[in-house]
């Protein structure tokens, strides 16, 4: 207990385990969704693709999460627009996305002139190197994403449960979703500090599985993700700290083994 308060003493620390914390809440609830509407891999598309933003920002002497929040906009809306519009499957407007932004990227990192030292922080994450300013936009990601659900929470489950009900009913489905896409881009991408591009898609779909496994009401199911997803990301990273393991790795491995805990607890409940 000692040495856990002298951790807190140090700022660090205290940004990193407030990270933690924001991004569990911001996981939680938006992972949840994503699971309810069956689409998990459109946040390993909108990840992969704002790596495309980054190399281009880099490119052009722009801060790369600039970069990175622009290629995620756009490519959540492509998402939603291609397969509503131009007739795209879905999980087919992903695979181009994800691929197409992942290429630019690494071409653009390329044909940088000289060495590109923070690359590996945004493919791997540092949470240890959190800054106040992230912070402050993870706190306003988490209080939108509260407001929104508390405000529209009967829309939001009926487009993510049932879409086509929720366009008979009369509800601007497509609006609800392009918000949401765009929701969801901005949090995968604060979220890229954290975790980093490679590990993020876990990020959001591990938590959200575990809580599934007990709740299929949506309200109930965030909650439990959030729960999850908060106990997993301070033990993974109070975990990395005394180990001297990299932070965003061990939470998705404390995540893991959580869900599958969780998993023989329910085989052995029921």
């Amino acid at each position: 207990m000692n040495e856990i308060i002298e951790l807190l003493s140090f700022s660090f620390f205290r940004n990193a385990l407030i990270a933690a914390t924001l991004t569990s809440l911001i996981a939680g609830i938006i992972g949840s969704y994503i699971v309810a509407r069956r689409n998990v891999f459109i946040s390993g598309g909108i990840t992969h693709a704002s790596f495309g933003g980054m190399g281009i920002a880099y490119y052009l002497g722009f801060p790369p999460f600039v970069g990175a929040a622009i290629f995620a906009v756009l490519s959540a809306v492509g998402i939603e627009w291609s397969s509503n519009k131009a007739g795209i499957r879905e999980d087919s407007s992903i695979a181009i996305l994800w691929s197409l932004g992942m290429a630019i990227g690494i071409l653009f990192v390329f044909l940088t002139p000289g060495y590109t030292p923070n690359l590996m922080g945004f493919l791997f994450g540092d949470i240890l190197t959190v800054q106040m300013l992230d912070l402050i936009w993870l706190a306003v990601i988490s209080i939108i994403c509260i407001a929104l659900l508390k405000f529209f929470y009967p829309a939001v489950l009926s487009v993510a449960f049932n879409s086509e009900f929720a366009q008979v009913s009369g509800l601007p489905v497509q609006a609800i979703k392009y918000i949401s896409a765009i929701l969801v881009a901005m949090a995968i991408v604060l979220s890229i500090k954290v975790m980093g591009i490679i590990l993020v898609l876990s990020l959001f779909t591990i938590p959200a599985s575990a809580a599934n496994l007990f709740s299929k009401d949506l309200k109930k199911m965030m909650i439990n993700s959030v729960i999850i997803s908060v106990i997993g990301s301070v033990s993974g990273l109070l975990i990395a700290y005394y180990l001297d393991l990299p932070s965003g790795a061990t939470i998705i491995f404390t995540l893991t083994i959580s869900y599958g805990i969780l998993r023989v607890v329910k085989l052995f409940k029921y």
